[in-house]
């Protein structure tokens, strides 16, 4: 009995065709359509998609259509070199209605019972392989050249798809990238201003009625002389040290970001009923995490501590900028304080290699 190929494709094919490439957004809705209309197009009894593992030298079965005995499962692995696909990719012979004649020591074929197989590499931007586009059969089904046709545009549709997906991806990352870096400090790697002021908003818009939001200010008294005596690296890496310390004394739920300069902010959520009592403890504990000895690269510094004004929003507030110009308040109040008790203190003497001044 003469095998005859099959050369043409039902008259709805190419309606469906152009709908499937229309409204696909993601690479399985554009594959699972093409492997019915494959199958339309080949007489095969499965149709699926491969991806390759070069790495692993792993080949697997991402996507399959099957309508027969014969059944391609998806999440079929196999090592790469023993595949029909590696072999019709060598040979350059993509189709064959008798493959236990052609590659009868294929193993995986012989399990599978695959008697006719058809495959077009699937090749993405700059020649790498991704995989293979597979048609497979438990009888012998000659190619038709139609069907070839078919098969290989088919496989550089999907190329284009994956190429669309990588490239959205690579956006996306760029985006998440650029929209980090505007709202990161770069030296500190913390929050900056304008992240902590949307922040800011968020939570009091979203405060349950029995929490409250504390804005703890922070204004590292006495900065400057580290630039002028040791140069702005130090400055910066004391900065850099500072940050450090604040993430390391904040709980999950707090917040600390950069607000230039040599001031700092730390927003922490607590019950409403012992909020003034956790923004006195949240203070003591900025003022500790900022006090000590730094050592420097070109300096070894004992610092007196930060300024620090933590206060309470008000019920009902709703305005970040309100609880800012609050806090910078309550901290100009802690400086003036904390100048007073450092000009009726009696001198400190030099500690290591620089004494810093209590008070700027």
């Amino acid at each position: 009995m003469s095998l005859v190929a099959r050369t043409t494709v039902p008259s709805h094919f190419f309606g469906a065709l152009l709908a499937t490439i229309t409204h696909a957004h993601t690479l399985e809705a554009l594959v699972r359509p093409l492997l019915e209309l494959l199958q339309m197009a080949t007489g095969m009894e499965s149709t699926y998609l491969t991806r390759l593992d070069e790495p692993a030298g792993m080949l697997c079965v991402l996507y399959a259509r099957n309508t027969g005995r014969l059944a391609i499962p998806e999440g079929l692995s196999a090592p790469w070199e023993g595949t029909l696909s590696k072999r019709a990719l060598d040979e350059g012979r993509f189709d064959t209605d008798d493959v236990g004649s052609r590659w009868g020591d294929c193993g995986l074929a012989r399990t599978l019972g695959l008697v006719a197989y058809a495959s077009a590499p699937v090749r993405v931007k700059g020649g790498e392989l991704f995989g293979s586009l597979c048609a497979a059969s438990g009888e012998r089904k000659p190619l038709g050249e139609t069907a070839s046709h078919v098969l290989a545009l088919f496989a550089q549709l999907i190329a284009q798809q994956i190429e669309r997906e990588r490239l959205q991806a690579t956006l996306q990352q760029a985006n998440s990238a650029m929209t980090t870096m505007t709202l990161t400090d770069a030296l500190t790697q913390l929050p900056n201003r304008r992240a902590l002021l949307d922040a800011m908003q968020r939570q009091l818009a979203s405060l349950q009625h029995d929490q409250a939001l504390i804005a703890a200010l922070i204004n590292l008294d006495g900065f400057k002389p580290i630039n002028d005596r040791f140069g702005h690296e130090a400055g910066d890496q004391f900065l850099e040290t500072i940050a450090k310390r604040l993430r390391r004394m904040l709980r999950d739920s707090d917040m600390a970001a950069r607000m230039g300069g040599d001031e700092f902010l730390v927003l922490a959520t607590e019950q409403r009923a012992k909020a003034n009592e956790a923004a006195v403890a949240l203070s003591h504990r900025l003022e500790s995490a900022t006090r000590g000895r730094f050592k420097l690269d070109s300096a070894l510094i004992d610092y007196a501590g930060a300024s620090v004004g933590a206060v309470v929003a008000e019920p009902g507030c709703s305005s970040a900028q309100a609880l800012l110009t609050k806090a910078e308040a309550a901290m100009q109040a802690a400086k003036r304080s904390r100048k007073r008790d450092a000009s009726s203190a009696p001198p400190v003497g030099r500690i290591a290699r620089y004494t810093w001044p209590v008070i700027e």
